[in-house]
């Protein structure tokens, strides 16, 4: 239920016990990201510098012209004005801004910001994704590589440190709580993309599976560390023994077969 996919079962039934959420700091801001090393690089130092009340991503896409641009999508936990502007501040400075937009807002008008509608099945084929723990200057580097390649329709880097990094490693099945940094790249040409990604492997902690689609054999094994795989397929072999649910990387390799 924490991690592990849909090898386990079918939720038929959650129930929550929320906490009350009220406004944030909800931020939009255009950026032009012609320095795509650069760029990268500084929104990682920000967004590892920044409290914790502070979260976000940054978009970019296929170069156009000579001219790269990226989107940061950033929200700041507090209703005070103040302490926004000053949580952003080190954000708006990391390239030259082209659009902006910051506002009080309800947390749950954040949330709902995504369309309605039923989904047509026009996405982009084929995705990668991997855990780091630092935009690192030669991970920058690569990673500005192939965006400029143009290869790459969609690329997300997205924050995932703070309080997910106080949970000990082995407490879930979702493992590497030391990366500070989600980044996913969607792109039309599988090999392709496959070949480009691998490059940056050794960058990479790990894999969050719901964001990949490499159907080669090693992903299983990219997402979970050693114990943690060993326990999951222990309790695969004891509730599902015949792979019936072998969707989305079999932990057992066999049951994809099945």
């Amino acid at each position: 239920m924490r991690g592990a996919g849909a090898n386990l079962g079918v939720v038929t039934a959650f129930e929550f016990e929320a906490a009350e959420a009220g406004e944030v700091g909800w931020a939009q801001l255009a950026f032009d990201a012609s320095d795509t090393t650069g760029f990268l690089e500084r929104f990682g130092q920000a967004m590892e510098a920044a409290p914790r009340d502070v979260s976000g991503e940054i978009i970019l896409g296929a170069p156009r012209g000579d001219a790269m641009y990226a989107q940061a999508m950033l929200l700041v936990d507090s209703n005070d004005p103040d302490t926004i502007l000053e949580r952003l501040q080190p954000f708006a400075e990391i390239a030259p801004l082209l659009d902006q937009s910051v506002a009080l807002a309800p947390y749950a008008a954040v949330i709902a910001n995504a369309q309605d509608g039923g989904h047509r099945g026009a996405g982009t084929p084929m995705s990668r994704g991997g855990l780091v723990r630092h935009l690192t200057p030669e991970l920058s580097a690569e990673l500005a590589r192939m965006l400029r390649s143009g290869g790459v329709q969609f690329f997300q880097a997205r924050a995932v440190g703070g309080a997910v990094s106080d949970v000990p490693e082995d407490a879930t099945a979702y493992a590497h709580r030391s990366a500070n940094f989600s980044l996913t790249a969607m792109g039309r040409d599988a090999s392709w993309l496959n070949a480009q990604w691998d490059a940056l492997e050794e960058h990479v902690l790990g894999v969050y599976l719901s964001f990949e689609a490499d159907p080669r054999g090693d992903r299983v094994e990219r997402a979970f560390p050693p114990a943690t795989l060993e326990r999951l397929r222990a309790l695969k072999a004891r509730v599902d023994p015949t792979g019936l649910f072998r969707d989305n990387f079999a932990l057992i390799p066999d049951a994809a077969a099945a």
